[in-house]
């Protein structure tokens, strides 16, 4: 067997609307030369494009998916979201959310972007692959049942999981975020459930501004079954680590799940437009280490990445190659030509201590 690598050129052609950066054009706001939306398809077809050129794809077990059903949609999205979004990109295209502006066919398209993540999920608990990553486009974290947000059209994760335990594949699965921004949509999704665990580790108050704070721990059964671990703008490699060795590997082991998904956004890095945080393409084959080792010893390897943000063109493909290499235990590396600014630029012992005095006071309070 090898990792399962998911991918279909369709999903690259889903486009954005009329914005430049995070504002959209009009008034005092002027088009971008050749822009739009930072969440665009370079980022992923460099990715893929980059483990061609070293021959790390050739390693993988690489495949497509067919979209996902009007019944796997239904079992997350309501009928009136659905029947929305089907007609408006018959017609063109449009936006109903909070910057999710969408072409023609995008419909269609975020169908195909959540068919990768179930068959992902599939492969994977069906033991065809070792493991298995998703490369997503559009994502899907932030997204509501019935509220598109933050780029995401589809709930691609839930809707996956959901499929799942339809089919009696898995009854308990955890879902790590470690994209910077908080994964608000997966955790409204499951906030009263306890067969999913949801952890996001994101920098505080980046977005949604109003969400992800440590105290939201789930309601009814799902009180207990939901961590958000807020990272303060600036931390870097040693923060991330230690967030997920102190508090993100014990609650998977008090867990005790069946799969592992991890959202996997690459927007930590230290050179992403929208994020604020020093994350190396080193830090994050670090935490896939981690996150294997877990899932070896809980759930016989089930591990599932499903690609979510990172907005760095150059850094994205880096970041991503670095990952795969260590989820496929390949010894084809990509030198990253930005790591060593990123590394230089780690903060020092004072913030770093300052930082374990905030995981050190979640670890506690999990405890009591």
């Amino acid at each position: 067997m090898a990792t399962g690598f998911f991918w279909d050129e369709r999903c690259f052609w889903h486009s954005g609307g009329n914005y430049a950066f995070m504002a959209q054009v009009g008034g005092l706001v002027q088009p971008l030369v050749g822009g739009g939306l930072p969440e665009n398809p370079e980022t992923k077809r460099r990715f893929k494009n980059l483990m061609e050129v070293t021959g790390l794809f050739a390693e993988l077990d690489t495949r497509s998916a067919p979209p996902v059903t009007e019944h796997d949609l239904l079992r997350i999205h309501p009928a009136e979201y659905i029947d929305a979004f089907r007609q408006m990109s018959k017609d063109g295209g449009g936006e109903l959310g909070l910057r999710t502006p969408f072409g023609p066919d995008g419909f269609d398209i975020a169908c195909l972007s959540a068919g990768l993540a179930k068959e992902a999920l599939f492969a994977t608990l069906r033991g065809d692959v070792d493991n298995a990553y998703a490369l997503s486009r559009p994502p899907g974290h932030h997204c509501l049942p019935d509220f598109p947000n933050g780029f995401c059209l589809l709930a691609n994760i839930a809707i996956a999981i959901e499929a799942a335990m339809a089919e009696g594949m898995v009854d308990r699965v955890a879902v790590i975020d470690w994209d910077v921004h908080h994964g608000n949509g997966t955790e409204g999704i499951f906030y009263d459930r306890n067969d999913v665990l949801t952890i996001s580790l994101h920098q505080e108050r980046n977005y949604p501004q109003d969400s992800g704070d440590f105290d939201d721990r789930g309601t009814g059964a799902g009180d207990g079954y939901n961590l958000n671990i807020p990272l303060p703008p600036g931390g870097g490699h040693n923060l991330y680590l230690e967030a997920m060795e102190r508090l993100v590997i014990p609650q998977l082991h008090a867990f005790q799940p069946d799969a592992i998904i991890v959202a996997c956004g690459f927007d930590a890095s230290g050179v992403d437009p929208l994020g604020r945080m020093m994350a190396g393409s080193h830090t994050f084959a670090a935490m896939t280490d981690m996150v294997m080792e877990a899932a070896a010893e809980l759930c016989g390897g089930r591990l599932t990445l499903v690609h979510e943000g990172g907005y760095s063109e150059v850094h994205v493909p880096f970041c991503g190659h670095a990952v795969m290499a260590a989820l496929s235990g390949s010894t084809i590396t990509a030198e990253d030509p930005l790591n060593p600014r990123i590394v230089k630029q780690q903060p020092g012992p004072r913030f770093d201590a300052y930082c374990a005095t905030l995981i050190a006071e979640m670890e506690a309070a999990l405890q009591t």
